[in-house]
């Protein structure tokens, strides 16, 4: 299968349309989509970022004042597993993903300046390191191999930064 790339999340103008999917798979699947779920998910949608769980803690506090720590991470679970959401183990943070009704996604890029994520999909790069990781007598686990990388906005932020600090002296 070739290499596929999506966005980690969906512009504002898609957000219901990405809530309205994600509906539709947990009702195939026979999961509760739950209003504190939706929420969570439309959260991480409008940011169109990765977010920390007390982030959306806080958000959600502007709407249900009672809400606890196990309230937001019950719905990231619930999301995890569902395939809705990605947990973005370099920054400790959580994001939508772009096509939760597409292929999966097996590599995430992880910009070390921003915390921007690219969710790409390359069965042929995933098999070869593994291979290679196994080769080194270790195991790859867990679905998704993180990589980090920087960004085309953040390239040209520190290509600036040299060009200013060049000029400075």
């Amino acid at each position: 299968m070739p290499a596929t790339e999506t966005s980690a999340s969906c512009s504002p103008h898609r957000v219901d349309d990405a809530l309205a999917v994600a509906e539709a798979l947990c009702a195939r699947r026979g999961r509760r989509f739950t209003p504190i779920r939706r929420k969570v998910l439309e959260l991480l949608l409008r940011h169109q970022r990765s977010l920390k769980a007390y982030e959306l803690l806080d958000e959600i506090r502007a709407i249900h004042p009672n809400a606890t720590p196990p309230t937001v991470y019950r719905a990231l679970d619930f999301l995890l597993e569902e395939g809705l959401v990605h947990r973005v183990d370099t920054l400790n943070t959580f994001i939508a993903c772009g096509d939760a009704d597409g292929a999966p996604h097996n590599l995430l890029v992880v910009c070390t300046g921003c915390g921007a994520v690219a969710e790409i999909h390359d069965d042929v790069v995933r098999k070869r390191l593994a291979d290679r990781i196994d080769k080194a007598g270790f195991k790859l686990s867990g679905g998704e191999m993180e990589v980090k990388a920087l960004c085309k906005n953040c390239q040209a932020s520190q290509r600036e930064d040299a060009h200013t600090h060049q000029h400075a002296h």
